[in-house]
């Protein structure tokens, strides 16, 4: 081990990037939240259309608040004039293949193998590789919007936005691509606001702590997805918040990178520490 005069300003370093991707990930916590209940509030509580229809005085920007219905559907009880549709009508839906031990390679050009522990820790060196293409819509890159549909229903299923390059996408994760109904940020917002009774309905299938939740699920499951006018009106509002959740997702995904690269080299005297910090400052 250094002595503490190099140990102690390497830990003050890597203690502020900690920090920094500490910061990332509760401001990422606080954009979802506030996106989601924009989304609760319109598309499943029908907040703007109840309050029409009880004389209530308006709560958003006036070409916002025309945009809703005045009146509840007794039938659907949706706001009059919207559709109920099936969840899965809402984006394609791909699954991942069944990628086997006889595809995995460590050649050069393998590209990682993301299963759910991939979406949960990053690519690692445990991740898989692979060079065999079973499909190119199994292939992902940065970006994309991914769901895992099987394993513990506390906390496996959940959506994610893969921000760790080219990859394969193996079985049990949905790449969720938008089909023209509806935008990127508002499936990721619709999937998690979802995500209780998705793990609800997997718990239910339950056998030895894993569940899943299949195509047919989400096809018998069904939502609203409110009128054009309404989904653009919340595009407009979510829309900059979801991309500011997946530049944040960058941002930490590079501070970790840096982190990890500065940390033994650190410690091993391999670079000085002045320059870990040019590097930490051209980063954060």
């Amino acid at each position: 081990m250094p002595p503490d005069d190099i140990r102690t300003p390497v830990s003050e370093l890597l203690a502020a990037l900690d920090d920094k991707i500490e910061l990332s990930r509760r401001t990422n916590e606080t954009l979802e939240a506030l996106a989601r209940a924009i989304f609760r509030d319109w598309f499943v509580d029908f907040g703007p259309t109840r309050a029409k229809a009880e004389g209530r005085a308006p709560y958003l920007a006036p070409e916002i608040w025309n945009v809703f219905p005045d009146a509840i559907d007794d039938e659907t009880s949706a706001p009059s004039g919207w559709p109920i549709e099936p969840l899965y009508d809402q984006a394609e839906w791909v699954n991942g293949a069944a990628y086997k031990n006889m595809h995995f390679s460590d050649a050069p050009d393998a590209l990682p193998v993301v299963k759910i522990a991939e979406l949960k820790a990053g690519v690692t060196t445990n991740t898989k590789r692979t060079n065999t293409a079973l499909g190119d819509k199994y292939r992902i890159d940065s970006g994309d919007l991914l769901f895992s549909w099987s394993g513990n229903p506390d906390t496996s299923i959940d959506a994610f936005i893969w921000v760790e390059g080219p990859a394969w996408l193996n079985q049990h994760i949905f790449a969720v691509r938008p089909n023209g109904k509806q935008s990127k940020a508002m499936l990721f917002v619709m999937l998690k606001n979802y995500i209780p009774e998705f793990a609800e309905i997997a718990r239910n299938k339950q056998t030895t702590g894993l569940g899943h939740v299949t195509k047919a699920d989400m096809q018998g499951m069904t939502i609203c997805p409110g009128s054009n006018e309404a989904r653009r009106a919340f595009d407009q509002i979510a829309g900059p918040l979801f991309e500011h959740i997946v530049t944040t997702l960058f941002e930490s995904q590079t501070l970790v990178q840096t982190r990890d690269l500065l940390l033994p080299k650190l410690m091993s005297g391999q670079i000085r520490l002045c320059d870990a910090e040019k590097q930490v400052e051209a980063v954060a």
